[in-house]
């Protein structure tokens, strides 16, 4: 196991809404947290974290493109030259460019698989040689449940979200023997300004879909993320947590 004290964790995307969350949560159960962001929204970032000190949360900033394996490491390189090894690995950063596929681009075919799926190669490939060298990490990757069940409109986000967990079930056997867990995470339909710009009766439509009869909070899925990322949960790997109210259940 690693010898520091106190556990390092990268998480991509952490300024964004269910990032936030990720990062606040591992601070709040002892980890120091680096979040990465899209290199050129700094202001954004900066601002971010300046927000995140105000609420207590003393979180560092990493910024680069997941899209691009050489600058996927150079954020793990800055995030150890500047902070230490890292222990956990989040693979949150992802976007959406919904159209149906008989008129969908090969722009929005390419940018959804490049940064929801390339990415997680592109972020993994470069901690796990160092985890696998101290016999220890934590790498959690964010899918959705619409990579379980797929979604009108959305052939390149489920097929890279469906992607996402046969590199976690493949990742997880090769580690297993390391002191190293893998593991997904899917969330269903998350209150974030995403969703929030969704129009108030397709909203509507979706939220009477869920057996809960509501949407999910970001601290739903952080909760989640911070129980797998713990020591003690050792024995859970490959596996895909749904975190949906019920929308999509499985055997």
């Amino acid at each position: 196991m690693s010898n520091q004290q106190q556990k390092i964790a990268l998480v991509t995307g952490g300024n964004g809404g269910i990032g936030s969350a990720i990062c606040e949560e591992l601070t709040n159960n002892g980890m120091q947290v680096v979040a990465g962001y899209f290199a050129p929204e700094e202001k954004t970032a900066k601002a971010w974290q300046i927000e995140m000190n105000q609420k207590g949360f003393n979180i560092h900033l990493v910024g680069g493109d997941v899209t691009s394996y050489e600058s996927a490491g150079e954020m793990v390189a800055q995030t150890e030259r500047e902070i230490g090894a890292i222990d956990v690995l989040v693979n949150c950063a992802g976007i959406t460019q919904d159209m149906m596929l008989k008129q969908m681009t090969e722009v929005q075919w390419n940018a959804v698989i490049s940064t929801n799926l390339d990415s997680i190669f592109n972020m993994t490939q470069q901690v796990i040689n160092g985890m696998l060298d101290r016999g220890y990490g934590r790498i959690i990757n964010i899918s959705s449940v619409n990579g379980q069940k797929g979604q009108f409109g959305q052939a390149n986000y489920s097929a890279a979200k469906a992607g996402l967990h046969g590199f976690t079930m493949s990742l997880a056997q090769e580690t297993a023997l390391k002191g190293i867990t893998v593991n997904t995470v899917s969330p269903g339909y998350i209150a974030t300004e995403m969703t929030k710009a969704i129009a108030p009766e397709i909203l509507e439509s979706i939220t009477q879909s869920i057996p809960m009869q509501r949407m999910g909070e970001p601290f739903d899925i952080a909760q989640t993320v911070s129980w797998l990322a713990d020591p003690k949960s050792s024995y859970i790997t490959g596996a895909n947590i749904p975190v949906n109210g019920g929308l999509f259940m499985s055997a």
